[in-house]
């Protein structure tokens, strides 16, 4: 009886060691959903769509086609980072289409803001920080950005 015993004891402490390693082990792999990342997603579709207005003034769309560059490529970085919600560049809530160019940059800002924050306040999984951190530089230069096209516009 006492084999049965200490051999039992021995597998279930290896069983409670391995366990117990489990959660970091999984936790390593993938940082996995998190809603600050998917908000996050969202206001930036959102402002790509505020700032997709095809100008006609070079100097306007040359700072507007840049900020939708730079919220492209923190969309990416947020994807490989594997946080996805399976929707596209287009899936946003409608855009209010009687705003001026100087109200749909701020309201382009105000996203990307929001996102900024959003990303910036998202549980850091250490696998995940260096994807985050690219994203929080593309959508700072995406609001420096809008901001030298708002200054630009008016004077439109």
């Amino acid at each position: 009886m006492k084999k049965i015993t200490r051999k039992s004891l021995l597998l279930l402490s290896l069983f409670a060691g391995a366990l117990a390693l489990l959660p970091c082990g999984a936790q390593a792999q993938v940082p996995g959903p998190h809603p600050a990342y998917l908000h996050a997603l969202s206001d930036l579709r959102l402002a790509r769509a505020y700032l997709n207005d095809n100008w006609t003034w070079e100097a306007v769309r040359q700072d507007d086609n840049h900020a939708i560059q730079e919220i492209d490529a923190a969309i990416r970085e947020i994807k490989h980072a594997a946080i996805d919600d399976g929707k596209n560049l287009n899936d946003h809530p409608p855009v209010a289409g009687n705003l001026g160019p100087r109200d749909r940059f701020a309201r382009a800002n105000d996203l990307l803001g929001r996102a900024h924050h959003d990303l910036d306040h998202a549980e850091d999984v250490p696998e995940a920080r260096g994807l985050r951190d690219r994203a929080l530089m593309h959508i700072d230069e995406a609001h420096n950005t809008v901001d030298r096209a708002w200054r630009t516009a008016r004077w439109e």
